[in-house]
């Protein structure tokens, strides 16, 4: 796989990426990305983040052929070739097993010799730029940010009219992106091409650090969790996990990768890091306001549809319920899902995966198994919840060692690395 060569356009913000699939079938692709516009020069650390963009973007194009080799077009420090690598490998693990192929798991990219690390470039005073997906975790990080009067930028990349809705209910004004693949890459999909789970957050991160560049802001300011990084299961003796891109690791290598290219001295970093989702429900529960707004079913999220917000019926919907449910009243969770899911003896299979007892922990956007059993045992004690059919038979269903496993406390207790800066590390620690 190449990447001949990108391009940006200051006054209408659009960058272009091209890449091609070289063989005796080449496939080539341009994706088009257009930032906000800003006033002003486009600062050198703006172009340095597409570099790195350029690259981590092709994960997308490269699904359809899987070439053994990655050839990346420009010098780049050894901390951007460790993102590179990991991006292809790691964040391509869900790709890798699916479509069986191991190699994946061993990539490398080929970077051109004769890189520098980056002058530094201070813009750790800036405004935080704020990644806004819908869901309870980023609004929590919001009110976080807008409570220590760090006066936050809501961001999102294509924000659809869920996201809208959330911003218009935080009351923010908003910075947006938009990306759009190149049309080729779905005529080749529907032909049978591979396809499969990439690392969508990784180049997320980077359209939201780029823009936060342009616009002379501080810190991109995540909101992913501390089970982010927790595995799906272990395949040819490689950890797979669907969240890879949300986790530590992935934000510890984005970090310095963009640190060593760019000079930022303060790119990026989740602020909910060292918390469990069941705490960060917890957490969203003081915040009502959002509760007709606020979205995280990945299915729901591509109707583009208002009025659909929770399609009741796939994983991600059972977890946050089942995450929600201890921290407010019943009618409360219902009103924001629309229905009970706890009323709903058919949701019971479901959740026995997430419970770790009919398969492994499902390829979605979910917390640890250890999350669900505390969040259930907190809902066996609750009169409000210890009535309900789901509630009952997922009781009756989960051994007794597995107990064992459920510790409250270690769930509910902040812990773990994490990559937050003293003074946001101050403003999250005002509301635990």
């Amino acid at each position: 796989m190449r990447f001949p060569s990108y391009a940006y356009d200051p006054v209408t913000g659009v960058a272009t990426f091209d890449y091609l699939l070289d063989g005796t079938a080449p496939e080539s692709f341009t994706e088009t990305i257009t930032f906000p516009v800003a006033d002003g020069p486009v600062p050198d650390a703006f172009y340095r983040v597409l570099d790195l963009l350029h690259v981590v973007a092709g994960v997308s194009y490269y699904k359809v052929g899987a070439p053994p080799r990655i050839e990346a077009p420009k010098p780049v420090p050894a901390e951007a070739k460790a993102f590179f690598d990991a991006v292809y490998s790691k964040g391509l693990g869900e790709y890798a097993y699916v479509n069986k192929l191991p190699y994946v798991l061993d990539l490398q990219v080929t970077v051109p010799d004769g890189a520098q690390v980056a002058a530094p470039v201070d813009n750790a005073d800036g405004r935080p730029l704020s990644a806004v997906g819908g869901g309870k975790d980023s609004i929590v990080t919001l009110e976080i940010l807008r409570a220590a009067g760090l006066d936050p930028v809501p961001f999102s990349v294509n924000p659809n009219p869920v996201i809208r809705n959330v911003n218009e209910a935080s009351g923010i004004p908003a910075l947006a992106a938009r990306r759009q693949l190149d049309p080729h890459l779905f005529e080749l999909n529907k032909a049978g091409a591979r396809n499969g789970h990439i690392p969508v957050t990784a180049i997320n991160s980077l359209i939201a650090i780029a823009t936060a560049v342009l616009h002379g802001l501080g810190p991109v300011v995540m909101s992913n969790e501390r089970s982010a990084s927790d595995p799906n299961l272990v395949w040819n003796g490689h950890e797979i996990n669907h969240q890879w891109s949300k986790g530590v690791e992935a934000e510890g290598l984005l970090r310095a990768a963009v640190t060593a290219h760019t000079g930022l001295t303060e790119p990026y970093f989740s602020l909910l890091r060292s918390l469990s989702e069941l705490h960060i429900a917890q957490l969203y529960a003081r915040f009502p306001a959002y509760d007709d707004v606020v979205n995280s079913c990945n299915k729901a999220f591509k109707l583009h549809d208002p009025t659909a917000r929770w399609c009741g019926d796939c994983p991600k919907c059972r977890f946050v319920a089942l995450a929600m449910a201890p921290s407010m009243p019943r009618e409360r969770l219902t009103r924001i899902f629309g229905r009970d899911l706890f009323a709903d003896p058919a949701q019971i299979p479901g959740y026995l995966e997430l419970l770790g007892i009919d398969a492994h922990k499902p390829f979605e956007c979910v917390g640890e198994v250890e999350e669900s059993l505390v969040a259930l045992t907190m809902l066996a004690g609750d009169p409000q919840w210890a009535g309900a059919p789901v509630v009952q038979a997922l009781r009756a269903a989960v051994p007794a060692t597995a107990w064992d496993t459920a510790n409250r406390d270690a769930v509910l207790t902040p812990s773990g690395e994490t990559f937050v800066s003293p003074a946001y590390a101050k403003a999250l620690a005002m509301i635990l």
